[in-house]
This record gives structure tokens, sequence and C-alpha cells, in this order.
């Protein structure tokens, strides 16, 4: 019944045959669902949490250990990802049914804990981007499908979970310099995630004082980050990104800002998942199916096609005339400089 998972993405035709399955609506379902049960909600570290919760918190802790245990290798010469994050990956997945047990059945582990240890970054070319953040979600996906999980604990799923889950993301991109995958980031949103501000918006609907342009306001941010995630992870760019104003490095996020209302925001971010994450190929090609997030389409690809270096396949039409890399990859970049390797010139889609 259970089964590993495999990438069955690799053409528009493809993707095109996901979005219209059962697979993609189980899967943007979910994450609309729980974007909505975090409505006004502030991050509570005091939340009560189910049992079950509490054990998906304790494992991500266990990773935060791994973390301290496993030191960054001296890499001065370079400002690209420092290999260490592959002995990281390494304790991951070589502890990966020990640290399933508690949650999952036995005979599951092997297709849920694809998705975990797929969660953390690309070991061959330590880069991490929203197709790595997607595996998580599917991996929340794949225990509420075992009813490990229910939606009675989405609130807690969200700012209990996912907020453990991105503080993990942040050690691993601070420790091992995990580069931007592809080098786009979210097209200016931040050089890794993205949910964290859909999320973010939604908390903030209705609050009374915050508003988008307070991003613009380093007090409002210093004093709300730990309670929304939004603000978070603009406090995030502002400390990585100090050679310059947001304005410049994050121009989408600069757009965004000029909103009126946080529900506004929301509905913008939800449609901007859809389009920028979802709907692109070079990002889908890496998503996996398995009995639990099943999908007939497309074809099965072995676990060690990846496409080479970038780790997807190029079809005809992905290079541009003279590029040396295709548009989807960018030119390979270090962490935190890919948000000023040039002016990008994307619509909005808030209006």
């Amino acid at each position: 019944m259970y089964q590993i998972p495999v990438k069955r993405i690799i053409s528009k035709e493809d993707l095109d045959d996901f979005l219209q399955s059962d697979a993609y609506n189980d899967y943007i379902n979910f994450i609309i669902r729980l974007n909505d049960s975090v409505c006004d909600m502030k991050i509570d570290p005091n939340m009560d949490v189910s049992k079950n919760v509490a054990t998906i918190i304790q494992i991500l802790e266990t990773l935060l250990q791994y973390v301290k245990e496993i030191p960054p290798v001296e890499n001065s010469k370079s400002r690209f990802g420092n290999p260490a994050f592959r002995d990281f990956y390494d304790r991951v997945e070589n502890n990966v049914d020990e640290l399933m047990r508690p949650l999952v059945p036995e005979e599951a582990i092997k297709e849920v804990s694809r998705y975990f240890i797929e969660s953390f970054g690309n070991r061959r070319r330590i880069d991490y981007g929203t197709g790595h953040e997607a595996n998580f979600m599917a991996w929340l996906l794949c225990l509420e499908k075992l009813k490990v999980i229910t939606p009675e604990d989405d609130k807690a799923v969200v700012l209990r979970v996912f907020v453990k889950y991105i503080s993990l993301m942040r050690q691993l991109q601070f420790e091992y310099w995990l580069e931007p995958a592809g080098s786009h980031g979210v097209w200016g949103l931040d050089d890794y995630h993205f949910l964290p501000f859909m999320f973010g918006s939604s908390q903030l609907k209705n609050h009374k004082y915050i508003r988008p342009k307070s991003i613009h306001d380093t007090d409002v941010v210093q004093e709300f980050s730990k309670s929304y995630m939004y603000l978070a992870c603009i406090r995030f760019i502002n400390e990585v990104k100090t050679s310059a104003s947001l304005r410049w490095h994050s121009p989408m996020l600069d757009d965004i800002s000029a909103c009126k209302t946080w529900i506004k925001v929301n509905q913008g971010m939800v449609k901007m998942y859809k389009a920028e994450v979802l709907g692109k190929l070079p990002i889908m090609q890496h998503f996996m199916f398995g009995s639990l997030i099943h999908f007939e389409g497309g074809t099965p690809q072995s676990e060690d096609h990846d496409g080479g270096d970038c780790g997807h396949v190029h079809t005809q039409d992905t290079y541009a005339m003279g590029q040396e890399y295709p548009e989807c990859c960018g030119i390979p970049v270090p962490s935190a400089i890919a948000a000023t390797a040039g002016k990008r010139s994307r619509p909005i889609p808030f209006d």
C-alpha cells in the first residue's frame, strides 16, 4: 500500500495535469485551511497542543540539536554553501526511522519520511527554496491523512510547528550558508521562503494598528516580530541585507506594503503561491508522489534522475536565445546575494 514517493512532473503538460488533479486540490486546500486558521492570531509559545503536535515539535528540537553538534567546516575561501550541511542531512536521513516511529505506522515510514528528509535543502547543491518548504507541508499533509494530526490542530500546526520549522531553517541558513535554490528567491519576497508571508499576513488581517506599510517602521518590526511571522521575515531580511534599503533589495515586498489592508495582501499571497510556486515547472519538477499524495499523471522518475547540477530537467524552450543559464535557474549565487542580482519585473497578483 505505502510506497516511496517519486517525482512525476517533467513537462508543462505534466504540470497542467497536476494542477487539475486531486493531489493538487488536497495540497492547496490544506494550505488555505491552515492560512485561514491563524487569522488574527499571535504566535504563542505557550499554546496548548495535542500529544502528537508536541511530538512533532520535539522532533524539530532534535534537529536543532543536530545543528549544534555539527559545526560548519572551515570554508573561509568560499561564500557558497558549507559542506557540513551534508553531514546534517546524512544524520537526518540515517535517523529518520527512529524520528518518525513515535508518530507514523512502521509500514508508512518509508513513504512519509521521504518528504521530511527533503524538507531542509538539497544535499548535493547545499541550497534551499520553496520546493523544500513545500515538502515540509506535504509531510504534514501525510500526517493528517494518517490521522496523526487533525483539523483541530491547525492553529498549533502553524503557530507552533511551522514556526519551529522556520526557526530550524534560519539556523541552517545561517550556519551552513544555504544558497537560494535557483538564485531567484521568490522574486523579491525572501531568498528562501514563501509561506511565512502568507500565514503571517493572515495573522495580521484585522490588526487595529499594524498596516502593510508598517514594515518600513523599524520599531514596529522589532517590537512585534516575535508575534507575527510576516514581521519576523522582514526583520530577518533587514538583518541579513544591511547594505541597502528594503525598497532596493526586496522590491516586491516594498510594492506590497502599498496595499491598504492585510486582507488584500493575504488574498494576493494565496494567488501568488498558486502561480509562482505550485504553477512553476522548475519547482514542481521536484515534488514527489506516493500513495498518500497520489498523482497518476506524468512519468515516474528514478531517485537519481534530477537533471544535473541544477536539480531539474530542462525542456527545449527553457533557454532564451543566447542564455548560458536557463531562466528557471539563474546564475548560481551565494546566500544573501540573490536579491540584489538585478531588477526583476514581475506582475504583483494583488489587483
